[in-house]
């Protein structure tokens, strides 16, 4: 399942804890993320999913929820 995977890639970079990675958790607000970790992460991200992912497009990804979609979109 996408989020299973997305959760695993988010606990792995960001270094927080897998209960708090929920569809709606946001990215910065509840899971601490910065424009560091977003970039490690949307690398993560592209790798494991064989896509690529715009910096415009990762920029818009709010919640753990927006980016299964987007993910689920492109697959």
């Amino acid at each position: 399942m996408i989020f299973d995977t997305v959760k695993n890639i988010i606990v792995e970079n960001l270094g927080c804890e897998a209960d708090a990675v929920v569809m709606d958790a946001n990215l910065i607000d509840d899971l601490g993320a910065d424009s560091l970790d977003a970039v490690e992460l949307s690398m993560a991200l592209e790798d494991e999913f064989d896509i690529e992912i715009e910096d415009e497009d990762f920029a818009e990804l709010k919640t753990v929820g927006d980016i299964c979609s987007y993910i689920e979109s492109r697959q």
